[in-house]
């Protein structure tokens, strides 16, 4: 791969010699995502003479069908798009809030947080405009070819699996005493479907035809007519009349949504630029402080001041490291990342001369404390914990370790997640979406369209002082966090995964062994994984570990060993347990293309040619 040296350092422990697959390469076109389906079905469009573009749409279609406990229409994505021989842009689909979501409103509520669960936290779902956006600009295909495959499995059925399964079990009561229309769309003769039993929704099935059955002089223009269906025609309608019907939120009193016709018709999907570092050559794309990409930046910055074994991610040395500066990354995440980040700050925690002085404040042991950067001139905002805002482990909310993804029922039953999709084809395209929210569980389904609506809004703060606070407007600060990668000048590789809060630290850990310790693709997803969890959780009930770290198993009892004796608070999780990322990308000298996803859970898998 040509963002890695031909071969690792001598102090950087080698590449685990068990990969559970190699690194796929060929020279045709290449996808991974993290559900076979989706990945199978994106290659297909290459197969049929489609362009990178139009197999990512159709793979994020495919995965609303496939994994709707991990996203869905009404929720979010954030992509970064890189065409043959430009620059990577920032595909947005994470939608603001509602004109009527202020901070006051939510107080008149009795609330004090945005709830986990229910429409009061949707904000606008801009998910589906945005793979639109992506098509009609980029795409070729006509986008009843691109949804054919998702309506294939709406219709037809997917087999449910394990995680599938146990998500509509444990939601079942919830739907069946508290939304009925979830219970019917998922509950076929009153039971949840067993891992192994065929899935279907024929209702978002139907949704799709009738965006699919649209006039328009040319492509471009029946795209464009999908498109205002969404903002202002029978899925607005729809939506708008959800939000005036009361149901149980996660706080387990009943509210109605706040999203109008007017906030549905001006919002729109939209490409922005991305920020970016260079790191040991590699320049690193990300999407703006809107999104948590640029914590990966600011890891990468610091980490550039140390030497190679401080860097590996297998050693008691290289954890320690990496986890401290991500405490510190993720500190000014909170302190000054949101919508409308100053840009002097950004700036400055950019910089390489602020990057040295982070690196300096990097000890022997592990920090117990939240330390956001000083930035001349301005205040840093430091959420309090102990407050119902933010609830230190052990605290009144209970012991969450290790989650890190956004809570959709009340007392954190269930939790969503987020999909990965990458693809890239022989000339050279490349493109990295990360959709997310709108999960089953995330609020009663619309009976007219087969989805529900999304819980962003629940990232913000409702507090004026936050920079990611509650506005109307304003976007909530997502952690959905694809990323590029280009070698002078030229996109070289594209990656993400899962994981809320997790989403850049895991990246860190891929990029750290590819580009540093020489590793191939495969073997560095393959290889043990962790993070920590001592910073802010992004999403409700706002958890804080100080010290937390949590370790996959396999690193091994020395390295835990030495980890606690540094001060950190470890949890050992399972041996294959952490991360959920894949990645593809091109050698621009040979044109020779790579894949790979990852093998926990079973479900993530790369296919090309």
């Amino acid at each position: 791969m040509t963002s890695t040296p031909s071969s690792a350092p001598a102090d950087f422990t080698p590449p685990p010699a068990d990969l559970t697959r190699p690194t796929l390469t060929g020279s045709f076109g290449m996808a991974a995502s993290t559900h076979w389906l989706a990945s199978a079905s994106a290659q297909s469009v290459l197969e049929r003479g489609g362009n990178a573009f139009d197999a990512a749409v159709c793979a994020g279609f495919v995965l609303h069908a496939v994994e709707p406990h991990l996203n869905g229409p009404g929720g979010d994505l954030v992509g970064i798009v890189a065409p043959a021989g430009g620059q990577p842009v920032v595909l947005c689909g994470q939608g603001p809030a509602p004109r009527a979501a202020t901070i006051e409103r939510f107080a008149a509520e009795g609330l004090d947080v945005v709830p986990g669960s229910g429409a009061l936290a949707a904000a606008v779902p801009l998910g589906v405009d945005a793979l639109l956006l992506l098509l009609e600009t980029h795409g070729t295909w006509e986008l009843a070819d691109v949804l054919a495959p998702a309506i294939h499995y709406l219709e037809r059925g997917h087999v449910a699996g394990p995680q599938l399964a146990a998500v509509l079990a444990t939601m079942a009561p919830h739907f069946v005493e508290h939304w009925p229309a979830s219970a019917e769309t998922w509950l076929p003769g009153g039971s949840a479907p067993q891992a192994g039993e065929l899935v279907r929704n024929p209702a978002y099935a139907a949704t799709l035809r009738r965006l699919t059955a649209l006039g328009g002089d040319d492509r471009e223009a029946r795209i464009r007519a999908a498109r205002h269906e969404l903002r202002e025609g029978f899925v607005a309608e729809a939506i708008v009349e959800h939000c005036g019907r009361p149901h149980r939120h996660a706080t387990g009193g009943d509210h109605g949504g706040l999203l109008t016709r007017e906030d549905l018709a001006s919002g729109a999907a939209s490409f922005e630029d991305a920020l970016g570092v260079d790191f040991r050559g590699v320049r690193v794309s990300k999407a703006p402080a809107w999104s948590q990409g640029p914590v990966l930046l600011q890891a990468l910055a610091v980490l550039d001041y140390f030497a190679d074994a401080d860097l590996d991610p297998s050693t008691a040395r290289g954890v320690h490291t990496v986890a401290e500066v991500l405490k510190l990354v993720l500190a000014d995440r909170d302190a000054w990342y949101g919508d409308g980040a100053d840009p002097e700050v950004l700036a400055v925690l950019l910089s390489p001369e602020h990057a040295r002085a982070r690196a300096q404040e990097v000890g022997e042991r592990a920090s117990l404390e939240l330390r956001p950067s000083a930035v001349a001139g301005r205040e840093a905002y430091l959420p309090v914990a102990g407050t119902s805002a933010v609830a230190p482990v052990g605290g009144a909310t209970g012991r969450v370790v290790g989650v890190g993804e956004p809570t959709v029922a009340r007392n954190g039953t269930t939790r969503g997640d987020t999909c990965h999709v990458d693809v890239v084809d022989a000339a050279g395209n490349l493109v990295s979406l990360t959709p997310s929210g709108g999960w089953l569980q995330s609020s009663p389904t619309v009976p007219e369209l087969g989805y529900c609506l999304g819980t962003r809004l629940q990232m913000s703060w409702l507090d004026p002082a936050s920079p990611s606070r509650l506005e109307p407007g304003r976007r909530p600060r997502t952690t959905l966090s694809p990323t590029v990668l280009s070698v002078d000048g030229v996109p070289v590789g594209a990656l993400g995964t899962p994981g809320g809060d997790q989403q850049d630290q895991w990246q860190l850990l891929y990029l750290l062994r590819t580009i540093v310790g020489g590793y191939a693709p495969q073997a560095a997803i393959d290889a043990p994984a962790f993070h920590t969890t001592a910073m802010i959780g992004s999403f409700w009930p706002r958890t804080w570990e100080p010290g937390g770290l949590v370790v996959e198993a396999r690193l091994g009892d020395d390295v835990i060993a030495e980890l606690r004796e540094r001060g950190h608070v470890v949890t050992v999780s399972g041996d294959w347990t952490l991360g959920r990322l894949s990645t593809t990308g091109r050698d621009p000298g040979t044109g020779v293309l790579h894949a790979a996803a990852n093998p926990r859970g079973a479900q993530g898998y790369a296919v090309g040619r």
